[in-house]
């Protein structure tokens, strides 16, 4: 039978670790984030390993993860919100959302790709992926999806679900105007399919069912073909677009220092390879890329208006393609 003293001394062992379990539970971190999650997971082992701090992650889409920090709004949960649009941080800063901060690692962050309340994490860019095996000839520009020769073979990521796909579409609206929905009306006309997020619409040019993506992130597809896929990653000559990855903290937030120090770390030298690993652009201008940089593609002129644009475009895509 064992000692009194052997007795106290496991019960004061049980109570110190379970003190120090709830300690690392109150210290935890809730990070929800639109994909990668390959990304997320080593951000947040190479943070943990840093400063001891646990990384609680939610990784879905765009739509999903706004979906979800809306429903909670009656008990938050998330401390920082890493999204596929720029337009997310723009409309919870305007909402009153966002927990100012401005990290000292943001100094070789371009001005456009930070603010006082979120930063870029990374930054990828829209362009076409076409099945080099296809019988479909190389696309140059956007508008070479709607010629014949792609008639039934291009998908699209939905835009309702994608943050990235949204922004190409009003990027497209206030370069073009009326002729950019007459692209899109075309689109329709030959045969493009609205496949879901951008992995689904991806998928079925990988597997040779369909010949080009029109509006794919191309970070997912720069990685495909490290993997030895036959596909290849086209910005049109006519322009495109760029999606810096916003990260922000909630006001919601009781971890406001150890989401402060989060973010550092994705700012740090560590957090940014990490990034370029993911075939995104760093945020930092300093930090070597494996793939081309924003400097290195033609852009559409940058006439955004704000996030009342995006609802007006994502209701009127719905409504040409029947969503």
């Amino acid at each position: 039978m064992p000692s009194l003293a052997l007795v106290k001394t496991g019960v004061i062992s049980a109570m110190i670790l379970t003190s120090a379990m709830m300690m690392n539970d109150a210290r935890a971190l809730t990070v929800y984030t639109a994909g990668p999650g390959s990304l997320a997971k080593s951000l947040a082992v190479g943070f943990e390993k840093q400063t001891g701090i646990h990384v609680n992650i939610f990784q879905a889409t765009t739509g999903k993860v706004m979906a979800r920090l809306e429903a909670e709004q009656a008990n938050p949960q998330a401390d920082v919100l890493i999204s596929a649009s720029w337009d997310t941080a723009e409309d919870l800063q305007q909402r009153g959302w966002l927990l100012p901060y401005q990290s000292a690692n943001a100094s070789h962050v371009p001005p456009q790709f930070r603010s006082d309340s979120y930063v870029a994490q990374g930054i990828s860019a829209l362009g076409i992926v076409w099945n080099t095996q296809s019988n479909a000839p190389e696309p140059k520009a956007w508008q070479d999806l709607t010629a014949p020769a792609f008639k039934d073979k291009v998908t699209m990521p939905d835009p309702a679900l994608s943050g990235a796909t949204i922004d190409l579409l009003t990027g497209l609206q206030n370069a073009e105007g009326e002729k950019a929905w007459q692209l899109f009306e075309q689109l329709k006309a030959n045969g493009m399919v609205i496949s879901g997020p951008n992995a689904q619409a991806v998928t079925p040019v990988l597997q040779g069912a369909k010949a080009a993506v029109f509006g794919a992130v191309d970070y997912v597809t720069y990685n495909n073909i490290a993997q030895g896929e036959s596909v290849k990653v086209i910005f049109p000559a006519n322009g495109t677009v760029v999606a810096p990855r916003p990260m922000m903290i909630l006001k919601s937030s009781q971890h406001a220092d150890e989401a402060k120090r989060f973010i550092d770390y994705v700012l740090s030298d560590a957090g940014q390879e990490q990034v370029a690993k993911a075939w995104l652009m760093p945020a930092r201008t300093d930090i070597r890329a494996q793939r081309p940089l924003f400097t290195d593609i033609k852009l559409l002129p940058d006439t955004h208006d704000g996030s009342s644009d995006r609802a007006a475009v994502l209701k009127r895509f719905a409504t040409l393609f029947g969503q």
